[in-house]
């Protein structure tokens, strides 16, 4: 049985944790950043149902070999991460979109709000699974789709629709969507 004490921590640690997601969202949301409003709000936008992705997928399948089981690796890993965000991730924890003040500072940096709960962010799993598991069949690949899976999170904050929390947990189910995907694959070559 629990030690009531360190029930008692884990539930401080917590309610910390809740309030520094809170404070880093909100230091982003009254940062003036007028050249970086435009390119992330477009980025968001193109990363909608892992359109960026699939773009990628399509350009790499077009060379045979490892590059293209590159490309079919990345997708599998963008269904499961998907699957695993939407179909459990946002239907347990349900947790709320974050609030936009009628008064922002910075509304044109928004992109629509959507229906759907807000943690785990599923445009960061996905982004992150695609570029896990395609940069591990294909290294060259790594850094600039390692980056491009960071800046496709950070946007989902910085347009006012995730909490930074969410995004991490994206990043970490996308990492496990791509890990899983690549062990499956593996145990088929044996």
């Amino acid at each position: 049985m629990p030690h009531p004490r360190s029930s008692l921590n884990s539930l401080s640690l917590v309610r910390d944790l809740a309030a520094l997601d809170q404070a880093l969202y909100e230091a982003v949301t009254v940062t003036k950043t007028p050249t970086l409003d435009t390119a992330l709000r477009r980025l968001s936008t193109a990363a909608n149902h892992s359109k960026i992705s699939f773009a990628a997928a399509a350009l790499l399948a077009l060379r045979p070999g490892k590059t293209r089981r590159a490309a079919l690796l990345g997708v599998a890993a963008v269904g499961v991460a998907s699957a695993t965000a939407n179909l459990a991730g946002k239907k347990l924890v349900r947790r709320p979109r974050p609030h936009r003040a009628e008064d922002s500072p910075f509304p044109g940096r928004h992109v629509p709000m959507p229906d759907s709960a807000s943690f785990p962010s599923g445009h960061t799993a996905s982004a992150v699974a695609f570029a896990a598991a395609v940069s591990t069949a294909l290294p060259v690949t790594t850094v600039p789709l390692g980056l491009l899976a960071c800046a496709v999170g950070y946007s989902r904050v910085h347009t006012g629709v995730h909490y930074p929390g969410d995004v991490i947990a994206g990043a970490v189910l996308g990492t496990s969507a791509a890990a899983t995907v690549l062990a499956v694959a593996g145990a088929r070559q044996k």
